[in-house]
């Protein structure tokens, strides 16, 4: 684990040798004397964590604090001194700070607590990461699934026996077979086409419950594997209760079963 540190302290001995201690750990250091050089490198250099001590000369380590989290909020801050006060202590957390040590400072303490909030920073910023990449793919797919609505004709799904009626009505849900379309309560709400597919293999199977390989295979017209299938049902029964239910998260007509699939209770 490596990281860019800034070390604010009025102790040339102590900024020395904390600096030396974490410049052989693997950290890249910066020193400052004061407060207000410290807010200078910190307007000027990105850093991932600071080091300051709480009673200095000039500006109180508690106002560097204060300042520090309103201007660069994503950067750990910790607090030192050797002055133990338990309403600092307190004060500190309350403004932003990650940590709050006591002098003297053991070399292998500065060490471990700079990895372990760098570790956990790093892991923070990868789940950010992470998430924004799910969104955006989210994003896209909807996007895809409108064009493809908008821009090719609807197929009309092969029917035999009783499904030749072009309704198929399962209490306030109504699907149109022959549009494509769906009504809740004879409201029409808009359906992807793949979404659609998955509410009508539901529709067909009602009120029983579907297992997630036989709702792929019947959305979608492929076989795949348990895992796979659950992840691909999960998504689209996701989309289709965001569309039909009044409160997704506890959903009314689109039920799952845990571990086998899902079931459509409308009547």
């Amino acid at each position: 684990m490596t990281g860019r540190i800034l070390i604010i302290d009025d102790e040339a001995p102590l900024r020395k040798t904390l600096a030396r201690v974490l410049g052989n750990a693997g950290f890249e250091v910066t020193t400052a004397e004061s407060a207000g050089q410290g807010l200078d490198f910190l307007r000027t250099t990105p850093y991932d964590l600071v080091l300051t001590d709480l009673r200095m000369p000039g500006m109180h380590g508690m106002d560097a604090l204060k300042l520090i989290h309103a201007e660069h909020p994503q950067i750990a801050v910790v607090l030192f001194t050797a002055q133990p006060d338990v309403n600092s202590a307190v004060e500190a957390l309350r403004h932003g700070a990650t940590d709050y040590l006591l002098k003297p400072i053991k070399p292998e303490i500065i060490i471990e607590r700079a990895r372990a909030i760098l570790a956990k920073r790093q892991t923070e910023k990868r789940k950010r990461e992470i998430a924004l990449q799910i969104e955006s793919l989210q994003n896209e797919l909807k996007s895809l699934e409108a064009g493809e609505a908008a821009q090719r004709p609807a197929p009309v799904p092969a029917l035999n026996g009783a499904e030749k009626d072009r309704f198929l009505k399962r209490g306030a849900l109504v699907l149109d077979l022959l549009t494509r379309r769906v009504l809740l309560g004879e409201e029409p709400i808009n359906v992807p086409p793949t979404s659609f597919d998955y509410l009508l293999a539901l529709a067909r199977h009602a009120p029983n419950v579907v297992d997630y390989q036989t709702l792929v295979a019947e959305a979608q017209g492929y076989q795949t594997d348990p895992r796979e299938a659950q992840e691909l049902a999960k998504w689209h029964i996701h989309q289709l209760r965001q569309i039909i239910e009044q409160d997704s998260h506890n959903p009314r007509y689109l039920l799952n079963v845990r571990g086998t699939g899902y079931r459509l209770v409308a009547d």
